[in-house]
């Protein structure tokens, strides 16, 4: 059996109806698990889980919508994960925003109030609507999506690498609790990758080219290159992985 193979687990992608969340839930349905495609639309959610039913097989995914700004939301779409599918076995928390750009002094505080929300506190409520399950087991992964900009300083996206940096000690504290239940905590911080979400920092072509020319491996990220990480961290590759955070930015922080 592969060190990769995810067969017969059940797997949450938060944000997955597009980006990196869909790379990651293409590939964790490629190595054999059930996934859940979940973002605010269900009609985006329903044409990703179509395109992997197509691929791998009808039922590998299944489309419920959720908003991460709404616990209520959250317990529903677990509670209806747990009611057609089982347990959970690895949680991916992927969804994330940024309503705001330009300078921490200028920032409203229910702009600054949304960004630790969306990206810091429902990633908490996921944790722990997900470790039930993964205790019960003795087995688990959680992976939080966070960002390289959880490592450094900006002049336009202060509050989001904030709530990124915030993503890090999440981790950590979750990953002291849980690993004597055999539960794996752990976070991806992302280069600039070609998304929507990050479309600012890449679709002007002097932006992308320059950004590009200070990257060590001279091109800009692609979801794919996210989601090979996630499989690590989510299977029995990583089973010795806690509490880290997995910089994949081709090496433009060194």
């Amino acid at each position: 059996m592969s060190l990769f193979d995810l067969t017969g687990k059940i797997a949450v992608v938060t944000g997955s109806s597009r980006g990196i969340g869909r790379a990651i839930a293409e590939e964790m349905a490629a190595h054999g698990a059930k996934v859940v495609i979940s973002s605010r639309k269900q009609d985006a959610c329903e044409d990703v889980a179509r395109e992997i039913d197509e691929r791998h097989g009808k039922g590998t995914a299944i489309p419920i919508a959720a908003s991460i700004s709404s616990k209520d939301a959250l317990q529903a779409m677990m509670h209806k994960v747990r009611s057609d599918l089982g347990p959970v076995d690895i949680m991916v928390c992927n969804a994330a925003s940024n309503p705001y750009y330009g300078s921490m002094d200028g920032i409203e505080d229910d702009q600054f109030r949304k960004i630790l929300d969306n990206n810091v506190l429902s990633n908490h409520w996921l944790c722990q609507m997900a470790l039930p399950d993964m205790r019960a087991k003795k087995d688990g992964a959680i992976v939080i999506v966070s960002s390289i900009g959880g490592l450094r300083g900006s002049d336009t996206i202060g509050a989001y690498n904030v709530s990124k940096a915030a993503d890090f000690q999440l981790v950590r504290n979750y990953a002291v609790e849980n690993g004597k239940h055999n539960v794996r905590v752990n976070a991806i911080a992302p280069g600039v990758v070609k998304t929507d979400f990050a479309r600012a920092l890449w679709e002007d072509e002097e932006v992308h080219d320059a950004t590009a020319a200070r990257t060590p491996m001279r091109r800009l990220g692609d979801p794919r290159d996210i989601a090979g990480a996630a499989i690590y961290l989510s299977s029995q590759a990583g089973a010795w992985m806690t509490g880290q955070m997995m910089v994949v930015d081709g090496g433009i922080t060194i």
